[in-house]
């Protein structure tokens, strides 16, 4: 005997773990890119110190006489920043499409899932990418271990401070295989007392005076050990996010799902070492270089 059993399909969707972005921490928005799709910014240089002459005129201008020492004319260059990321996606649900899986697919719902799985996680690795390849301070890479992760974070610092960055706002990112390296290691106390608008924002605690965020490895560069920098030296405009739900446009029954997002993410060439960037070995074959992240120099 022959029995059809029922199946019974719920309007519930198994969803993929996501992870928000936490870029806007380590990144500014310093720069306006509203009515231009470029910039330029200055680098102006400085004079050098002489010693003055009280007792004597020291130095001439032409043929006029000064304590202070010889004139220099000083240099103004710009940097020029482009936006070259101007990403977009579109895909239709079918109204039966809609009303045969209880409403489980569903333009709004397909549209937040699109971007929490999508979009945030290209835009998130393409930035850290370009402030991994913008690093003012990169050294060899190195296998990190619970034995040496803690000299090489406080080196890091060290770095920084010798080329006077900030002490406050620094940023750590690691993955979470670095953070488990941290975990394991006897050297490290890592204050967690943090505020709840921090932890909401990803933050996990605080090491050297540096916040420490842990981010997702596939959102990272492939050597990926850790990172410190400090907010100043990357900008990471979003110039345009425009998601639009048509209903029942010409030559589809149902719903068209359209969107784009056009971001870039640069690095300053005078705040380039705000950025210490920590690669390890890899047997992988090596990904591709970021585009050129800097801008131009005229």
């Amino acid at each position: 005997m022959a029995i059809d059993l029922v199946e019974k399909y719920l309007p519930y969707v198994d969803e993929m773990f996501t992870t928000e972005s936490k870029k806007e921490l380590v990144t500014n928005q310093d720069f306006s890119f509203e009515g231009a799709h470029s910039v330029k910014v200055y680098s102006v240089s400085t004079g050098k110190m002489n010693d003055y002459g009280r007792f004597g005129y020291k130095f001439k201008f032409g043929s006029i006489p000064s304590h202070y020492g010889e004139v220099e004319s000083l240099n103004a260059t710009t940097q020029i920043f482009e936006l070259r990321r101007d990403r977009s996606f579109t895909f239709e649900i079918d109204t039966l499409d809609t009303d045969e899986t209880a409403g489980a697919l569903n333009a709004a719902s397909t549209l937040a899932r699109q971007v929490r799985e999508v979009v945030i996680p290209e835009v998130d690795a393409y930035v850290y990418g370009q402030m991994c390849a913008g690093a003012g301070i990169k050294p060899d890479a190195i296998k990190l271990t619970q034995t040496n992760i803690y000299d090489e974070i406080i080196r890091a610092g060290k770095e920084l401070d010798d080329v006077e960055v900030p002490e406050t706002g620094r940023v750590l990112i690691v993955t979470p295989a670095t953070y488990h390296l941290m975990k394991k290691c006897k050297d490290i106390t890592m204050e967690t007392d943090i505020g709840n608008d921090l932890r909401l924002k990803g933050v996990i605690g605080n090491l050297d005076g540096a916040t420490v965020l842990k981010i997702p490895a596939n959102r990272l560069p492939e050597d990926f050990g850790f990172m410190l920098a400090h907010p100043c030296a990357t900008v990471a405009p979003t110039k345009l996010a425009h998601y639009n739900i048509h209903e029942n446009p010409p030559g589809i029954c149902g719903s068209l799902v359209e969107g784009r997002i056009c971001y870039d993410a640069f690095v300053l060439k005078n705040k380039a070492k705000a950025i210490y960037y920590q690669a390890q070995p890899t047997t992988a074959t090596t990904p591709t270089e970021p585009e050129e992240q800097t801008g131009q120099t005229e």
